[in-house]
């Protein structure tokens, strides 16, 4: 999966000369939390409603409530925004834009093809990826199994499920206890919870929960 196949698009975006309170209520009304800055066609920076609201007076201030409007309105996002914009492509792997998020501590990342901005890939969207590949919302016997990390263990298992007619709907490998095996989520369609763990007991180091969902 690439980031152009989950990106949200068309993507909203202000000029870095839309006041603060502008860009704020743009934000609200469109349910995000952050936009790219564009000028001339050219992605110039990005701004967060965090920036946003941190950039405006505190509740503390002795200003009147016409001055702090007054304020808001001559502040511009060019003023607050982050210049050097960290972006991916839209052929990038979905996994590797999430290191990007995680590695720089960051909840959204501009789109760009051909250096043209096409589209904004955020933590929402790859929350929506994750509950997918767990299979969220598809009922079933949810299985979390300590398995031994050698060649071939996911295709036994997968065999096992399904000469016992179940059928895996979505899997999930996570690092195990130690380097010496692997944590499996699956979720299996077909079997109850006594026959999926029937099935899985022989290649199984331990069920680390096993419910129906």
């Amino acid at each position: 999966m690439l980031v152009g196949d989950r990106m949200s698009h068309p993507v909203i975006t202000i000029p870095p000369d839309m006041p603060i309170l502008d860009a704020l209520n743009l934000m609200r009304m469109e349910h995000v939390r952050r936009v790219p800055v564009v000028k001339n066609g050219k992605l110039v920076g990005i701004v967060s409603d965090k920036d946003l609201l941190n950039a405006s007076p505190s509740a503390a201030t002795t200003l009147s409530v016409h001055e702090v409007n007054y304020w808001l309105s001559k502040v511009t996002v060019e003023e607050i925004m982050t210049r050097d914009v960290i972006t991916v492509t839209t052929d990038t792997p979905i996994e590797e834009a999430a290191r990007v998020m995680v590695d720089n501590k960051i909840g959204g990342l501009p789109v760009m093809r051909d250096g043209k901005l096409v589209g904004i890939i955020t933590e929402t969207d790859l929350f929506k990826i994750l509950l997918e590949m767990m299979g969220a919302r598809a009922p079933g016997v949810r299985v979390a199994i300590l398995v031994p990390d050698v060649r071939g263990e996911l295709a036994h298992i997968a065999q096992a499920v399904a000469d016992a007619g179940g059928n895996i709907v979505s899997l999930g490998t996570f690092a195990g206890e130690d380097a010496a095996t692997t944590l499996i989520t699956i979720k299996i369609q077909g079997l109850n919870i006594e026959q999926a763990k029937a099935a899985l007991e022989k290649y199984v180091e331990k069920f680390e929960d096993i419910r129906a969902v």
